[in-house]
């Protein structure tokens, strides 16, 4: 089996044990992942922030204006949710943590209708 089937097969475990989350917001989660490293200089352990706005930059790279809603839709609501993803994966086997890591890390990272639609391009002209 190879890493991606593994990582795979585990997510649609996670999902079915907690049926909150879909599994593409577990797959976002990890395609966020691989967003932040792939910008850093060197591979290094990277903060719940970092991780939560990687995942804000991909959203609105792949979903643009309907980013909130597709993520809403998965079960991401708060950069908390995206703790909750991070947590379940590393109790999964697919990712691991430092000590200091905490859920605490993700906890109001940033207002989801502030970036989400205030701060999307033409948000503030909205209304």
């Amino acid at each position: 089996m190879s890493p991606v089937q593994f990582a795979e097969e585990v997510v649609w475990r996670l999902q079915e044990k907690d049926p909150r989350f879909h599994a593409r917001a577990y797959l976002l989660v990890l395609a966020a992942l691989n967003h932040v490293m792939d910008r850093l200089p060197q591979r290094r352990h990277i903060s719940g922030r970092e991780l939560a706005e990687g995942v804000r930059e991909v959203a609105l790279e792949r979903f643009g204006v309907l980013a909130r809603t597709v993520l809403e839709h998965w079960g991401i609501r708060a950069t908390e949710d995206v703790g909750e993803i991070v947590f379940a994966l590393v109790e999964g086997g697919v990712l691991v943590k430092q000590d200091g890591d905490r859920i605490e890390d993700f906890r109001d990272v940033y207002d989801f209708r502030e970036v989400f639609e205030e701060g999307y391009p033409w948000g503030r002209n909205l209304g």
